[in-house]
């Protein structure tokens, strides 16, 4: 029997291209999105995929959606979340409704998917929750008063998760991304260092699922690892640096 994934925000970027990758590779795909057409275009020309439309937003359509991909499938080994929003034209100003609703997708509804499969995997006693955050989740950035924030508490979680499920001998990845070129990226105004495709991101993030044990799946290196030092760096030091990459000025 074909192993199944069942991924969140399939219908485009990295959720997509990794839709794609495990497709290609011989995997049943459960995909899952708010965007029905885009889906069915995607499963109309791959056997392997099938649609699950889903606004991640309503709790009981998680599970409920989990059921079905249950009951077609009667197993599942890796759920992957990736639903996103970002909207940088919101993000330089403390936007109250646009924090609430990048919070609610972002933070929330990948929190009610991981609800809904709770029960499932720590039953089942193996399998893999991999969850997608953003190098944007490291430390504070400029213009990044809602974004940035509900990938640090995705950060915050996917590591609280990594003991919970562990004592079930389910496995808790995260997925930190630096700038993939996606509609969502898209949007940026500012130059994006070191920026990949999703199908290099679908590549990375398949064989560190499928091949390595790491918790954290972090790419492209050459940016990562460069902001994982800034990490360590105190505050003074930490805010000279970022000004100086990002060019701001004094106001």
């Amino acid at each position: 029997m074909n192993k199944v994934i069942w991924i969140t925000g399939a219908s485009s970027g990295i959720g997509k291209a990794l839709a794609l990758k495990f497709a290609k590779e011989g995997w049943q795909v459960a995909a899952s999105a708010r965007r029905e057409d885009l889906l069915n275009e995607m499963s109309n020309s791959n056997e392997n995929i099938s649609t699950f439309p889903l606004d991640v937003n309503m709790r009981d359509k998680c599970k409920e959606i989990f059921e079905q991909i249950k009951n077609k499938y009667q197993s599942v080994d890796i759920c992957f979340f990736s639903t996103g929003t970002w909207d940088p034209k919101k993000e330089k100003d403390i936007d109250m409704e646009q924090i609430e609703k990048t919070f609610k997708v972002n933070f929330f509804g990948t929190l009610n998917c991981i609800k809904a499969v709770e029960e499932y995997f720590k039953n089942k006693k193996s399998g893999q929750i991999s969850i997608v955050s953003s190098i944007a989740g490291y430390r504070g950035l400029p213009n990044s008063t809602g974004y940035g924030p509900s990938k640090a508490a995705l950060n915050n979680l996917a590591e609280s998760l990594y003991f919970d499920f562990g004592r079930h001998n389910v496995r808790v990845t995260l997925v930190s991304p630096g700038f993939i070129k996606t509609p969502m990226t898209d949007k940026n105004n500012f130059k994006m260092p070191f920026l990949k495709t999703a199908e290099y991101a679908a590549d990375k993030i398949y064989n560190d699922l499928i091949n390595n044990k790491n918790f954290e799946i972090h790419f492209p290196k050459e940016l990562t690892l460069i902001l994982k030092l800034f990490r360590i760096f105190p505050y003074k030091l930490y805010f000279y640096l970022v000004k100086k990459l990002t060019k701001l000025q004094k106001k």
